[in-house]
């Protein structure tokens, strides 16, 4: 977990965890500050989602813990048995997130031995644990995903342009390429985890309107374009400098890369509305692109010499290309101000053509 706002709310949560622990006098609080810190997610919706099924399987697990320490009693094994049994429970409800945090108040609970009241305390320290991190969560620098996505997608594109206009023309030292793709994966990967949860919120908590819908599409497919150009680096990297090269093969595939660095970067722009919409722009483009594809299955299919690992180069960089055409024609419709039903399903129409 990288240092930003859930750190800090973890922290919030287990220090208010503790607080209203010690107005209840018990004994332990670190219950509470453990529920807390399980308790804290990275969304709105988790948090919802997580503080209900916890509910549900934390007071499940008190009873069992608690009936099982009435018969079995507090000893070892019985420990074992209960916990399994509890493990068992929480996944037949399809809980399993929760059985972390579940099993903890089971070990708790179950020291009792039968004592009800004691044990009733320590479920409820588990509950002010929960309560506290979710309350924290939605008050304090509320997660927003989508805003942090958003606000992701041209500085990854930046990183991820650097590298692809260097990859072939190995300009970039070898360490440092290696270092920035590594980078660049953790950017990618990050912004793939940010557009589940806010997609996850769009459709658990929000009755999406047409220009919700819309957005989806359009940041799904801002996403994709860049995975496919990482999928670019990668593909150089495992097979372009170890297959043999006949002359003009270095500037044929950095010229084509050039080419779709620029139009990626149109896409992008049409989408912060500074350029205006350009049907011709985008079938020139998949021209170019098919052409591209096309020269490099004649041009190694005569001399047959590193083809395989050329082609898969090849390839990669025409998927890149044939997204950024879906991208920038995206941009295009978008623009022109479709805002109704019909539009909306026309649109949905054009993306299963693509």
């Amino acid at each position: 977990m990288a240092f930003g706002a859930r750190v800090l709310k973890t922290g919030i949560a287990v220090t208010l965890a503790l607080f209203l622990s010690s107005l209840l006098n018990t004994q332990s609080p670190v219950g509470a500050a453990i529920a807390a810190i399980f308790a804290m997610q990275p969304s709105i919706y988790r948090s919802w989602r997580y503080f209900l099924d916890q509910l549900q399987t934390s007071t499940l697990g008190a009873i069992v813990a608690l009936a099982g320490g009435m018969v079995l009693g507090n000893q070892p094994i019985a420990v074992g048995l209960i916990c399994s049994l509890v493990i068992i429970i929480c996944l037949q409800l399809k809980m399993a997130d929760t059985i972390g945090l579940t099993l903890v108040t089971v070990v708790s609970v179950i020291e009792t031995a039968g004592d009800w009241q004691f044990a009733v305390s320590r479920f409820a320290l588990t509950l002010i644990g929960i309560v506290s991190a979710f309350l924290i969560n939605i008050l304090v620098f509320p997660p927003k995903p989508k805003k942090q996505f958003v606000g992701h997608i041209q500085s990854v594109f930046a990183k991820m342009s650097l590298l692809l206009r260097t990859a072939i023309s190995d300009e970039i030292k070898e360490t440092v390429f290696r270092e920035e793709k590594n980078n660049l994966e953790g950017a990618v990967k990050g912004l793939s985890d940010k557009y589940n949860l806010f997609e996850e919120e769009q459709k658990k908590l929000r009755r999406a309107r047409y220009s919700q819908t819309r957005e989806m599409v359009v940041y799904k497919q801002m996403l994709l374009s860049l995975e496919k150009g990482f999928e670019v680096l990668d593909a150089v990297e495992r097979h372009y400098f170890q297959a043999e090269r006949p002359d003009g093969t270095d500037k044929f595939f950095d010229n084509h890369l050039e080419q779709l660095i620029r139009f990626h970067e149109h896409a992008l722009l049409k989408f912060e509305d500074k350029l205006k919409p350009n049907d011709d722009e985008s079938h020139i483009f998949e021209e170019e692109n098919r052409i591209f594809m096309e020269s490099a299955i004649a041009r190694y299919d005569q001399t047959q010499e590193g083809v395989l690992r050329l082609a898969i180069v090849a390839a990669a960089m025409y998927d890149y290309g044939h997204q950024l055409s879906r991208l920038s024609r995206l941009a295009d419709h978008i623009h022109r101000g479709d805002d109704g039903k019909d539009q909306s399903e026309g649109l949905k129409a054009w993306l299963r053509r693509s």
